[in-house]
């Protein structure tokens, strides 16, 4: 139970700092969102790689007998920022946000029930559900005063959506690689380097704009440093004690945080529809907190030291699908 706790609370701050990108966004409101997504997750990933090293030499092994994970992994991590900075800036923080988390849970549910064949507890689909619920309510108080035209509005839902499932994705990826023996720190090295290695084009092309002056460079940095960065470490931290669905669903903090963090900061108002639907996420993480565990029969893998380790004899069968090496 002590290990859950801590995981969850790991999560929970990861989901704050997360929350505050969408607000240091708009200090760089010059730079595009390619480039902004670019810098954030970009060099944040490859910070992930260089404190990871060590963890990286030891697991060399098991990730080279896990390749097809990590590139999946690495792809959906190049791909999230990209998607989720890009639907913010077409449909604005609150839509974009919402949207993006909103739907990760599912795919998250999703991607366990039928590729692991886990069955899901009540108690988190009951926790998703308020969750989704809450998202929605901030969605729709937000979207009468959204300026996007419908097209825009409509792109951005979709760009969300991309978001959610590889945000999803990537967390599954890293968990996976946690289950069959590779370390916490090597898992989310791995992961998160070459999928910030996969940035860098991105932020070549795009990210001029950051330098344009002393503001959006800050606002880059921050995010690179703060909530991609320390909250990235935390993540994985808090994967290694909770399964995906648990975590992503926890991250409904983030579109909430992102609301109240609008209205204090941006200046947006919140109606009493937003206000109701930061209620009921409040109702869904109480739910994940009293609730035993988010799987009927497994609580999540034990994280392994960063040490080479013994190859697994069984992986998931979608890791046979990706990864033909036995």
């Amino acid at each position: 139970m002590n290990r859950r706790a801590g995981g969850i609370a790991a999560i929970l701050v990861t989901a704050f700092l997360w929350g505050t990108t969408g607000t240091a966004a708009t200090f760089a409101a010059e730079a595009g969102p390619l480039a902004i997504g670019a810098a954030a997750l970009g060099i944040g990933g490859l910070l992930q790689a260089a404190i990871a090293l060590p963890a990286l030499r030891r697991s060399r092994q098991a990730l080279r007998a896990h390749a097809g994970l990590v590139v999946l992994g690495a792809v959906a991590v190049a791909v999230y920022p990209l998607a989720f900075y890009s639907s913010m800036r077409l449909g604005g923080v609150a839509i974009g946000t919402v949207v993006s988390l909103a739907s990760a849970p599912l795919a998250s549910g999703i991607l366990e029930r039928v590729v692991e064949r886990l069955p899901l507890s009540r108690w988190w689909k009951l926790a998703a559900l308020l969750g989704i619920l809450g998202s929605a309510l901030l969605c729709l108080s937000k979207a009468g005063d959204s300026a996007a035209s419908g097209p825009a509005t409509v792109a951005s839902i979709g760009l969300g959506l991309v978001a959610g499932t590889t945000y999803a994705l990537y967390s599954w990826v890293v968990h996976g690689l946690m289950g069959h023996e590779v370390g916490r720190a090597a898992s989310m090295g791995a992961v998160f380097g070459a999928g910030g290695a996969l940035l860098m084009p991105v932020l070549l092309l795009t990210g001029a704009p950051l330098l344009g002056s002393a503001q959006a460079f800050t606002a880059a940095a921050y995010t690179a440093l703060v909530p991609m960065f320390l909250g990235y470490f935390l993540f994985g931290f808090g994967l290694a004690r909770v399964r995906p669905s648990t975590a992503t669903t926890l991250t409904l903090t983030e579109p909430a945080v992102a609301a109240v963090l609008a209205v204090l900061v941006v200046g947006e108002r919140l109606s009493a529809l937003g206000w109701s639907g930061l209620a009921v996420i409040a109702v869904a993480l109480v739910v994940l907190a009293l609730a035993p565990t988010n799987v009927d029969d497994e609580p999540g893998p034990v994280p392994q030291p960063d040490r080479e380790p013994t190859p697994t004899r069984s992986p998931s069968s979608f890791t046979n699908a990706v990864v033909q090496h036995e």
